[in-house]
């Protein structure tokens, strides 16, 4: 049994619709057999013919997996026809958010299959806590310095410094300087609270959502 699927089992999504036939469908449009969509994804091609006859619900994980195998988002795998949405965001809309000392401004529209973002990192704030969920991460600093720790490696960056970075990295994200940091911040994860995206215990094992 490959890892996503180990973690099916503990990381079930809740209430999903009926993706099966969307699964089929879109691993048909992109010209993949079932063997060589399951190699791409982690699974195994046993357990990738039960998610498409419905005979399994899969996990968060694997429908990231899927999803970029296929070239497609979270919400097509889904099913889900977004609704209508400006394409631009004013500032004057992006309402701060306060979790766990950080701020933050919704950068993008909502349901789409990244979550845009503008943070604010005081100093001393969750600058312990290991984060560890499915999904990428990509982060800009504006202003400040960032000190951002990735498994056992560990950087300062500046301004107009950048990191993309496979979230299940273990990473610390803290502020270098007193001020704190100001950045940018993309993530792939779909549908998840702010707080859940950046915040949260340290996990008791690789894989489950911070």
């Amino acid at each position: 049994m490959s890892p996503l699927e180990s973690a099916a089992s503990t990381e079930q999504a809740e209430a999903l619709p009926a993706v099966a036939p969307q699964l089929r469908s879109l691993r048909r449009r992109a010209a993949l057999t079932l063997e060589a969509a399951a190699r791409a994804a982690g699974l195994s091609p046993a357990h990738l013919s039960r998610l498409e006859t419905g005979q399994r619900q899969p996990s968060l994980p694997m429908l990231l997996a899927l999803a970029r195998v296929y070239g497609t988002t979270v919400s097509q795998l889904l099913g889900e026809t977004a609704p209508d949405r400006d394409a631009v965001v004013r500032a004057e809309a992006m309402e701060p958010t306060h979790a766990g000392g950080w701020t933050y401004w919704p950068a993008g529209a909502p349901g789409r299959g990244m979550q845009a973002l503008r943070v604010h990192v005081p100093h001393g704030s969750q600058g312990d806590v290991v984060r560890v969920h499915p999904g990428e991460e990509w982060l800009h600093v504006l202003r400040g310095r960032l000190r951002l720790r990735l498994g056992d490696t560990t950087d300062v960056l500046g301004p107009g410094d950048s990191a993309h970075f496979d979230s299940l990295t273990p990473h610390r994200i803290a502020a270098q300087d007193t001020e704190g940091v100001e950045l940018l911040f993309v993530h792939t994860l779909l549908q998840s609270p702010t707080a859940a995206l950046c915040l949260g215990p340290t996990p008791s094992r690789t894989g489950e959502t911070s």
